[in-house]
């Protein structure tokens, strides 16, 4: 949909049929998200409970970026001038980066506590370009949830959260009461790639009578780069087959794979840019970088405008290479500009391969798709097999999600079933990738029952 305009106003209707713990909200309109979000919570239904001991209190936890300029400055220059966007200044956590910073000393985040007693976290990477390592010193996290699913209870000393992410972990004040730091940091492992490396902070109070520790010490993080310790968090997290609103997938009707890759494009005549050898950055999924256009495509697949956008978004890569080689010629690093689309018959069973590439830089990627949860089946490093790889997946347990993080060079599965008709955006969620290009829209037909069709568009539907 088209932005809601300064001083207009817009009445979404949410309906939510399987989802159950956290889950967020943010624009989707330029960086506005960097600021225009909150947590939403959907608690059992009445009569039901958690399946977990019920906690004593929960408390939303919001990580973020701060910038001391104006977000719409930092968004309109990097694209002005066809570079990085300048780093954040700060990491927060509910909106402050902590005691550690001056300007936050008085107004750090305090989560006052009784020892003896659990508190469900509901956590939610809000920032727009940090994937992030975080954790509570001298306490574990048991995390039950992520992504409003529900999850097989495991303890961690550290957890990674990446943008558009949340997790529901439960914190238990079980240590001699002081205060105690809550931390977060990022986890960055492009080389070459600068990124915010402070680190944020909260405290942990035990209410009960003791002298609080002036300097607490930070708990343990993972270096900034461990990408071992990312995905030893990622397939530690399993699904609560019981709580899965049908089955995993087994008979598979529509196959694809898209290949995610930074880019380069040549800088307009005349024009000198801030990317790799005068170059502009771009990025793409199948070698297509998306070009937005001008309306939006859910109303113009609803009243059939032509010309808006394309049928035909590729099923596989369309250039296919040793994607994952330390070097690889610099003419597959030009994207086509496109605005294709895939068509997904309702009903279908749908597997997608995501598969990082190291064109111009690899990193990873948290890739969202909208309007549905998917099983998270499998990760691997290096190039996909389809022969081979997919006897590694776990068909058993996995985490039922709606982001998955694709790792630095190597590729995550996902399997779903196409039950949700419209019109349906997939992104990666690092903002810089989603504004340089690397997205698309799945548009899953109609259903032959009533409840099974696309509802028209809202009387106050923003207009473009």
């Amino acid at each position: 949909m088209c932005p809601i305009k300064p001083g207009g106003k817009f009445r979404q209707k949410l309906i939510f049929s399987i989802e159950e713990g956290t889950i967020w909200w943010h624009a989707h309109s330029d960086w506005a998200r960097a600021t225009v979000h909150g947590p939403i919570i959907i608690y059992p239904q009445p009569g039901t409970s958690y399946p977990f001991p019920k906690p004593d209190a929960e408390v939303p936890i919001v990580l973020g970026e701060w910038w001391k300029s104006e977000v719409k400055d930092v968004y309109d220059e990097f694209l002005r001038t066809g570079g990085t966007p300048n780093n954040s200044d700060a990491i927060t956590i509910n909106g402050q980066p902590g005691d550690r910073f001056p300007c936050s000393k008085s107004d750090t985040f305090k989560l006052n506590v009784h020892r003896g007693k659990t508190y469900l976290l509901r956590i939610v990477n809000a920032a727009l370009n940090l994937n992030l390592f975080l954790s509570v010193s001298k306490h574990n996290l048991t995390v039950v949830g992520a992504d409003s699913s529900y999850s097989k209870p495991v303890t961690r000393d550290y957890i990674c959260i990446s943008p558009g992410q949340t997790v529901d972990a439960l914190l238990h004040a079980n240590q001699e009461p002081n205060d105690y730091y809550m931390a977060a940091r990022a986890y960055s492992s492009a080389v070459g790639v600068t990124f915010n490396n402070a680190t944020a902070t909260a405290r942990i109070h035990y209410k009960e009578n003791h002298t609080p520790t002036k300097s607490p010490s930070l708990p343990y993080l993972p270096p900034y780069n461990d990408t071992q310790a990312a995905f030893d968090y990622y397939r530690s997290i399993k699904g609560l087959p019981e709580t899965y609103p049908y089955k995993v997938p087994t008979n598979i009707t529509t196959h694809l794979m898209n290949t995610l890759s930074v880019n380069t494009v040549p800088c307009s005549e005349g024009q000198t840019c801030a990317g790799p050898n005068g170059t502009s950055f771009a990025s793409s999924m199948n070698n297509i970088s998306f070009e937005s256009p001008n309306i939006d495509i859910l109303q113009a697949y609803y009243y059939h405008i032509t010309g808006v956008y394309d049928k035909g978004f590729p099923r596989s890569p369309p250039l296919v290479f040793n994607f994952t080689a330390e070097y690889l010629p610099l003419v597959l690093e030009i994207p086509k500009k496109r605005t294709k689309v895939a068509i997904i018959k309702y009903g279908s069973t749908v597997e997608i391969v995501f598969q990082g590439t190291n064109l111009v830089a690899g990193i990873d990627h948290p890739i969202h798709l909208h309007g549905t949860s998917f099983y998270v089946v499998g990760y691997g490093f290096g190039n996909f097999d389809k022969h081979k790889d997919p006897m590694t997946y776990n068909l058993v347990n996995p985490a039922l999600a709606n982001t998955v993080l694709v790792p630095k060079n190597g590729w995550a599965a996902i399997r779903y079933r196409a039950a949700n008709p419209g019109v349906w955006f997939v992104h990666c969620h690092l903002e810089r990738h989603l504004s340089w290009g690397m997205e698309t829209l799945f548009i899953v037909t109609n259903g032959k029952r009533s409840d099974e069709k696309l509802l028209p568009p809202p009387p106050d539907m923003p207009r473009c």
